[in-house]
């Protein structure tokens, strides 16, 4: 068929004119075209597959970002949570300290040596969450004002040191040793602290192992670690007055002189002591400055482990 119109389409008529033959060619491929597409129809051609839009054949796990497995998964951080309170109280009124000393326990607090604990005039106790309250009054009650409340967060086996009060020259700081024995440390200036540490006990939850002791440092940290370990070199650790426990949320310590000693160059006069005092308040008498005498509570309020 398509032979047919090619020839019918190439002939000429002698005479014709140009125009006549170019009618006569549009005439025939209109009439090519048409039956062609009735050609298509009875012979049944197949209309080309359509192809769906690129975006239908991407699914959401083709686009999701993969999981690396060289990403580290995020750690759970074991931490013990702390609340130091701080408290003055008339150096007079020490002896209202003895009611605190005698409804809380020794156990189960442990020492280097209680001989040389207690010659260095510390007195120690500990107690649980249903003796906070009592504590707490009883020390109020003895015209304890609180100067300071430090909350902690201390992650497993670090240790952080609060000031207590510094030392603005060098001097002789007079101790009694574990073995009984007078000794000084030449120390200063720097500052005079308790230095707390906590650490996790192997198979137990809710419970971690507490070490406390008074340090004198520099009062300087550094990101550099040489530097931090020059600062350590002029350190001294007061491991005499050391205590340790195990501890849960709802417990605490009981910290305090035994006596009160004005000497600022023996230990327990200069952990415990401020000679220069402190304006205090009481409900039955004029506010009064007076020498002070700190005290301390440590209180354990949570454990994350």
């Amino acid at each position: 068929m398509i032979r047919a119109f090619q020839i019918a389409a190439g002939s000429e008529v002698r005479g014709q004119r140009p125009e006549d033959r170019y009618q006569r060619i549009e005439f025939l491929t209109s009439a090519f075209c048409f039956l062609t597409s009735v050609f298509c129809l009875l012979a049944g051609c197949a209309k080309p597959e359509e192809q769906p839009p690129v975006w239908e054949k991407v699914k959401i796990g083709d686009i999701a970002p993969q999981e690396s497995s060289k990403t580290p998964k995020a750690k759970f951080l074991k931490t013990i949570n702390l609340d130091l309170h701080i408290f003055e109280i008339p150096a007079e009124n020490i002896s209202k300290l003895d009611r605190i000393r005698k409804s809380l326990f020794i156990r189960p607090l442990r020492l280097n040596s209680y001989s040389a604990f207690t010659a260095n005039s510390f007195l120690i106790r500990f107690g649980q969450f249903e003796m906070w309250k009592e504590t707490y009054d009883s020390v109020l009650a003895a015209d304890g004002q609180r100067i300071t409340r430090v909350a902690l967060m201390l992650p497993d086996g670090q240790a952080h040191t609060i000031a207590i009060t510094g030392l603005d020259r060098p001097q002789t700081v007079y101790y009694t040793s574990n073995d009984g024995s007078r000794e000084g440390a030449n120390v200063g200036p720097g500052v005079l602290g308790l230095r707390i540490k906590t650490e996790g006990i192997p198979g137990s939850r809710g419970v971690c192992d507490v070490v406390a002791y008074p340090v004198f440092s520099i009062g300087l940290e550094s990101t550099i670690p040489e530097l931090d370990a020059r600062a350590k070199l002029r350190e001294f650790p007061f491991t005499a007055a050391a205590f340790g426990l195990k501890m849960s949320p709802g417990d605490f310590v009981f910290l305090a002189p035994k006596e009160y000693i004005s000497d600022q160059t023996a230990l327990g006069g200069l952990f415990f002591s401020n000679p220069q005092g402190r304006l205090f308040f009481s409900k039955t008498k004029p506010p009064e400055h007076k020498p002070a005498v700190r005290v301390f509570l440590l209180f354990c309020t949570g454990i994350n482990y």
